[in-house]
């Protein structure tokens, strides 16, 4: 898995900024002859230049970036790995490629992300991720982007919430505006619609029951998660607008464990509810050992040792929970560095415990890893195999 650094990701950001601020000036003064704009730009150089030493000097001592959770002296839990904004963060970029962009004007958007909600990953390691009017895809073996539900006609998606992906490759997208669930086959074919009319009122986060071929919506305005099969029969409800344990007020997201227990995001009540396969109410998880502490929770998923994140986009936080409720750590912080967020929405686990968080208000995808069974045997695996 390719890492992308801290200091790296600074540098790009950085040195593209430049680019965009010299290309603003160069069309700014298109009208200048070639002696005033040679002037022109060697002005520039010499602004660049010692605005930068002027910057460093301001920026020093420059507060370190947390890459790894809980800090050192502690056993490290969980580390940050690296950021997903479009295709070119699936292979490297080619070396005259800063050059096209800055010789094209401007820089092109059209695969890029925009404003990102849902995540889900499947078998494979494809990347799946709502944005306005489509899911982009991103390949990692192939290095490839491709879209769903950006064609006019049935199947076009308006306003995407959330993504799942059944065990045949079949990819379930909730849209809050369409009222309904589109389904596509893995090549991004639409084949069907789920929700009788007026059945769904603002469906947003879904999931995939792979062992029974369930699948679960949170449907927010009426405060219910829906319960189908895969194929798209009603099976129950749960609902209800109380405080009263089981019962929720503005569900957003959900997520299935091992076994088939369904973990919903009360977001209006502040904590996340847990049911059995069938909708019997289990237990509430909130504040643990520490008072209030979700503010707006939103994105949740389970990794394979049973941990439940739960995204907190007022507090822009990942909080993680044993498998037994407890409250352990907590990752991130508001702001626009790598570890750091700003409105973080879906998340999503993957089979080697890699953490997908939303990134939605930064347009981007985080990547984290879990420090887990899973990832120390990979580690001893790759020690022994390199001697």
């Amino acid at each position: 898995m390719h890492f992308k650094s801290v200091k790296s990701y600074k540098r790009v950001k950085g040195f593209k900024l430049k680019l965009l601020q010299l290309l603003k000036l160069l069309q700014l003064f298109t009208l200048l002859n070639f002696l005033k704009l040679l002037q022109l730009l060697i002005l520039f150089n010499l602004f660049f230049i010692t605005g930068c030493a002027f910057e460093e000097v301001e920026r020093m001592p420059e507060k370190p970036v947390n890459t790894v959770w809980p800090l050192p002296p502690a056993e490290p839990k969980i580390k940050f790995g690296e950021i997903i904004e479009s295709k070119d963060d699936l292979q490297p970029r080619a070396k005259s490629g800063w050059l096209k962009d800055f010789i094209g004007g401007e820089e092109d958007t059209e695969g890029r992300l925009i404003r990102p909600y849902g995540v889900t990953v499947d078998k494979e390691g494809r990347i799946y991720v709502t944005d306005v009017g489509r899911v982009f895809v991103f390949d990692r073996k192939s290095g490839s982007l491709s879209f769903i539900g950006d064609k006019p006609g049935a199947g076009q998606l308006r306003m995407p919430i959330g993504v799942a992906v059944s065990p045949d490759g079949s990819v379930y997208v909730s849209d809050v505006t369409a009222q309904k669930l589109f389904v596509y086959n893995r090549s991004g074919a639409f084949i069907r619609a789920i929700g009788r009319a007026g059945e769904l009122k603002s469906p947003s986060g879904i999931a995939v029951d792979s062992a029974k071929d369930r699948l679960y919506v949170a449907d927010t305005r009426i405060n219910a998660v829906r319960a189908y099969t895969l194929d798209g029969i009603s099976l129950f409800v749960i609902e209800g607008l109380e405080a009263d344990k089981g019962k929720l007020s503005f569900p957003t997201n959900i997520a299935v464990d091992s076994h088939g227990n369904i973990y919903v995001v009360d977001t209006g009540n502040f904590r996340v509810q847990v049911y059995n396969s069938e909708g019997k109410f289990l237990r509430t998880i909130s504040s643990g050992s520490k008072p209030k502490l979700f503010v707006r929770p939103k994105g949740i998923t389970i990794d394979s040792e049973g941990n439940m994140y739960v995204v907190d986009a007022a507090l822009q936080k990942i909080f993680i929970f044993d498998k037994e409720g407890n409250f352990f750590l907590e990752v991130g912080e508001g702001g626009i560095e790598p570890g750091q967020f700003s409105m973080p929405a879906g998340i999503a686990a993957d089979a080697d415990d890699r953490i997908y968080v939303v990134d939605q208000f930064n347009a981007r995808v985080q990547v984290f890893q879990y420090l887990g069974e899973k990832w120390k045997a990979l580690q001893l695996r790759q020690k022994q195999e390199a001697h």
